[in-house]
């Protein structure tokens, strides 16, 4: 498992976060949320699912999260971005774990999300900043 505070201090652990933290301090990030992540609440700690949705696993990292009751929460990519139009006419809004992260970090460092969603969702994904397309 790994789990990240708001100032970023990473740590692994066979413990469960439902151990960890209280309930009301969790929010579990998942690409199928209806609850755009607005900001980063340093009093909150984040889960990044290690499970990719997008396929046979469809939607299971937000059945996890309400299984345990948890707040959940997904990346404003909808918000910022737009389907570009590419040659495999592929987007996807899953993200790999290091993206997330990139995404967050750039977040809390710029406070800015057109900025966190250019460093962390690569282009291969097929989607691009609003403003980028004219």
């Amino acid at each position: 498992l790994l789990f990240l505070s708001c100032i970023f201090q990473m740590d692994t652990t066979q413990e469960s976060y439902l151990d960890l933290f209280p309930l009301d301090a969790i929010v579990y990030l998942t690409p199928d949320s209806e609850n755009v992540l607005e900001d980063i609440d340093p009093n909150k700690v984040y889960i990044l699912g290690g499970l990719v949705d997008e396929s046979i696993h469809k939607k299971l990292t937000l059945r996890r999260a309400q299984e345990q009751s948890l707040q959940t929460a997904r990346l404003p990519i909808h918000e910022y971005m737009v389907k570009n139009i590419n040659t495999k006419n592929y987007h996807s809004e899953t993200l790999a774990i290091n993206q997330v992260f990139d995404v967050l970090s750039t977040y809390y460092d710029t406070r800015s999300w057109p900025a966190a969603l250019k460093a962390g969702v690569s282009s291969g994904k097929g989607y691009v900043l609003r403003d980028a397309v004219k």
